[in-house]
């Protein structure tokens, strides 16, 4: 018993030093060099994906609208400006890891984050059209929003202890050119979506 008390004793003053966070703020623009592909999720379809859910009987299907659907494809901010999940960016930056020496893809992760939950895209959007193949190959007309000419400010939080600020714009450089964002983009066999992190002449 003397003992035990003797060792709370000995905790009492007992105090906890966490090591400090090194938390720093760097902003960049990504330029494109590709297009960007959009393809957002309309409240129409996901409200026809839980009714299917949920056992709603089936309407029929709707009337194509290529107007409705290319303005449904795009994502857009509060201010009406149009753009892009930035949880996009902070995966293809993670996937770019792969790529690169020095950072592994579970520390990378919760190196770096990215402010806010969308990216405005700066650029003017315009209606395409391409023949795709749904369910069981079934051949279909898709119109989707495309970015021609397009850039992206991002602003980016990591913490400098447990990566450097030249490795988060490497890891973003790289991602741009081996992963993309968007639909068709290189880490899914195609070739949209593509960017690289823009000079101070570009920007």
């Amino acid at each position: 018993m003397a003992r035990q008390k003797a060792a709370n004793e000995k905790g009492k003053g007992t105090t906890i030093k966490l090591p400090k966070m090194n938390i720093q703020t760097l902003v960049l623009t990504l330029v494109g060099d590709s297009a960007l592909i959009s393809h957002a999720w309309s409240e129409r379809v996901k409200k026809a994906m839980l009714d299917k859910q949920l056992g709603v009987p089936d309407v029929g299907r709707e009337k194509k609208d290529p107007q409705r659907d290319y303005e449904e494809s795009l994502y857009k901010l509060p201010n009406g400006k149009n753009g892009f999940p930035a949880v996009a960016f902070k995966n293809a930056a993670v996937n770019a890891c792969r790529f690169v020496q020095g950072v592994k893809m579970t520390e990378a992760r919760g190196a770096f984050h990215i402010v806010g939950d969308m990216v405005e895209i700066m650029g003017e959007p315009s209606m395409r059209e391409d023949m795709v193949k749904v369910g069981m190959g079934l051949p279909d007309i898709r119109y989707r929003a495309e970015f021609k000419k397009w850039k992206a400010r991002i602003k980016i939080r990591y913490n400098a202890n447990a990566v450097s600020q030249e490795q988060v714009v490497n890891l973003f450089n790289v991602s741009g050119f081996g992963i993309g964002v968007g639909d068709w983009r290189p880490e899914r066999d195609g070739s949209f979506g593509m960017y690289h992190v823009g000079t101070e002449a570009e920007i």
